[in-house]
């Protein structure tokens, strides 16, 4: 962008002063075609000696002097009506400009110039048009007091900032899209440091499907994986369990129907030992999504006891499979996150707080690390930690403010609404059309936008649009934006690292900006980059390789957590349960084999007699 710069800072004179010292190169040329949008300006390519200028490229902004006010133009095409050159004489060219609105004069002597969107006056024929000043340009970015923070220079001009107001861009969600390698993660993190800067009270969960913004964020961040959380199976509704327990494929009606029915008992069971199978009906009658803890033996009790029934013999088949698959799943590695814990307590307080950082000490962010996990646990997750989300917005009363960024989230929320995980999709559509008024935000990051349901895009009220080559992903951003910006698209497929056009409510105007640089340090993913360079020259370790793909974990050294003791008075989870005196534990003896439990050759035999 070629820019006037003015030590003063009013406009005193007109814009048209000329004198004989003064020389005539900010006139670039003439208006000779105007229509409501657009506008052609006459110029030439190359001054009186012949020399080329290059003061028309594409990109640049000009404005058109109307007198009273100054309208503003982006060139998005140049060219020779003849499509010939000639090294006689000047160059004839025309010049295509998109109007995007007019900068006037304050009214008081030195006040800043005010810009507006609308235009009020268009050019005529023959209006002269200049390279714009630098304190036009700024008034056109003006974001009128709005609290703001600065992401980057404007790329036009790299002496101007790029600000975005953080209060709007959050409350009304935001998305971030562009090609494999452009800078998506590194301007999610610088984002998210600005936005913690500027918004102490933020509390911030990402799902990070390559485990890679842990080391963007060091100092706010609090990693969980699949070894560190902790998310108990009594937590999910009934549509999340049951894609755990179906491994994403089809769900039978009868089995889930059997959940629905026997999972409130087992719940039952847990808040009242002494009720036996009665089940209070009523306002305050447990569901099978009630988030109140149960024992999954219960659950199998509850199975085995609806199987023994006469009038169940029907029903047995479906009870049968059911129970084999709730035992699958308990017994799976991979959901040890759900069943892991011995001791089946109302955690749901410590298990919330450590996600969502209540209270945060200082590391207002919680990055979920979903590499290596199976799909259908990503989906029952995400799907839990959204609903949890927008729950605690809710009733927090507007007093925890939370911002759920979803890396990758064409994978959560695809356009097929066959593919993908419904609930998901649910929550996070939830938290799109009504997070906003109670302070639960949403960031989705992806790659594909045409791959992403348009329900999710179109509450996306503020874009940065990276490089993109898909005529596709194009197209979908080109139907968000104003008709008034729509040539700024064009540069879509051609920008270059770390630029993107902003659009939305975020920012003033359409503007096309380049992020701050990140310290090399702070780049998302570098410090796995620099691990696996660490890594490289050795051999490959078969082994541990091996044992990741399994997830098993290795035989206690110690015995058996099954061949404790315990009180047959007292049920895990009853308040005043916790462990059984080590007096009462099973000592081991010659007959215990510490690795296995109970040697085959005494298990299950009686002692006998001296």
């Amino acid at each position: 962008m070629y820019v006037e710069r003015e030590a003063s800072m009013g406009e005193p004179t007109s814009q048209e002063r000329r004198n004989a010292e003064q020389n005539d190169r900010r006139i670039l040329g003439n208006v000779v075609q105007c229509d409501g949008a657009r506008a052609t300006i006459s110029a030439y390519a190359d001054d009186v000696d012949g020399a080329v200028t290059g003061l028309w490229t594409v990109g640049k902004m000009i404005s058109i002097n109307l007198g009273v006010t100054r309208t503003v133009g982006l060139v998005y095409a140049i060219g020779k009506s003849d499509r010939a050159w000639s090294n006689e004489g000047q160059n004839a060219i025309e010049v295509s400009i998109e109007l995007i609105g007019e900068v006037r004069d304050g009214a008081e002597p030195g006040a800043k110039p005010i810009f507006d969107r609308g235009i009020t006056a268009y050019p005529h024929i023959g209006a002269v048009a200049h390279r714009i000043r630098s304190r036009d340009l700024q008034a056109v970015y003006d974001l009128a007091g709005r609290h703001s923070i600065t992401i980057g220079s404007l790329a036009q001009d790299e002496a101007i900032d790029a600000h975005i107001a953080i209060d709007d861009t959050l409350a009304r969600h935001f998305a971030i899209v562009g090609t494999t390698g452009v800078g998506k993660s590194t301007a999610v993190s610088l984002l998210l440091r600005k936005s913690i800067a500027a918004r102490p009270d933020l509390r911030i969960l990402i799902l990070d499907p390559h485990n890679e913004f842990a080391a963007s964020l060091p100092e706010y961040c609090v990693k969980v994986d699949s070894k560190t959380l902790d998310l108990p199976f009594w937590m999910f509704k009934l549509e999340e369990f049951a894609e755990v327990l179906f491994r994403g494929r089809e769900t039978e009606p009868e089995e889930i129907d059997a959940l629905r029915d026997l999972i409130p008992l087992a719940k039952n069971l847990y808040r009242n030992p002494a009720s036996g199978a009665y089940l209070r009906r009523g306002s305050d009658a447990l569901t099978a999504d009630t988030p109140v803890p149960y024992r999954i033996a219960d659950l199998l009790k509850q199975i085995d006891e609806r199987m023994g029934m006469l009038e169940s013999k029907n029903d047995r088949p479906t009870l049968k499979s059911l129970k084999t698959r709730i035992e699958s799943a308990a017994a799976d590695p991979r959901y040890r996150f759900m069943f892991n814990s011995r001791l089946i307590e109302d955690t749901i307080h410590e298990t919330i707080g450590n996600i969502f950082r209540v209270p945060h000490h200082g590391r207002p962010v919680t990055c979920f690390e979903m590499a290596g996990m199976p799909s259908e646990v990503v989906n029952s997750v995400c799907s839990v930690l959204a609903r949890l989300a927008f729950d605690l917005a809710l009733w927090s009363e507007g007093k925890l403010q939370l911002l759920f960024l979803c890396e990758e989230a064409h994978r959560y929320m695809p356009a097929d609404a066959r593919l993908g995980f419904a609930p998901t999709r649910h929550a996070l559509s939830r938290i799109a059309k009504e997070g906003r008024k109670y302070g639960c935000y949403l960031g989705v990051v992806t790659q594909r936008p045409g791959e992403l349901d348009p329900t999710i895009l179109s509450q996306c009220s503020t874009f940065f649009a990276m490089r993109l080559a898909n005529e596709q992903d194009q197209a979908i951003i080109r139907s968000a934006i104003a008709d008034s910006s729509a040539s700024t698209l064009a540069f879509l497929s051609s920008m270059g690292q770390r630029e993107a056009i902003a659009f939305g409510e975020g920012v003033a105007t359409t503007m096309r900006l380049k992020f701050e640089r990140l310290p090399a340090h702070l780049l998302p993913g570098t410090a796995k980059r620099e691990e696996e360079a660490a890594s490289r020259p050795g051999e490959v370790d078969l082994v541990a390789i091996v044992e990741r793909l399994r997830n098993v974990p290795k035989p206690q050294s110690q015995a058996m957590a099954f061949a404790e003791a315990v009180d047959s008075g007292r049920q895990a989870g009853d308040p005043d349960y916790r462990k059984p005196p080590a007096a009462a534990r099973v000592q081991a003896d010659e007959d215990f084999d510490t690795r296995y439990g109970l040697k085959p050759a005494t298990f299950g035999l009686r002692p006998q007699n001296d």
